[in-house]
């Protein structure tokens, strides 16, 4: 997992993606993977994440997701 991460690391930065568009992308792409894995539950979303119920509520509406359903 570590040698694919550093691998993906170098690629974005060869191709000029920077910090904030990355960790963006990547707490977006987490929680569309938890909300699927959790059936659109986003009580059970928010568990799986360690992130408080409402803090999840912010982030879907922030990152413009449909919830997982």
């Amino acid at each position: 997992m570590k040698q694919q991460l550093e691998a993906l690391v170098t690629e974005m930065i060869e191709h000029r993606i920077y910090l904030d568009e990355a960790l963006d992308e990547f707490e977006k792409r987490f929680i569309q993977t938890a909300l699927s894995k959790t059936r659109g539950n986003q009580t059970k979303a928010a568990e799986v994440l360690g992130v408080h119920r409402n803090t999840l509520n912010r982030k879907i509406s922030q990152h413009k997701l449909n919830g997982g359903r």
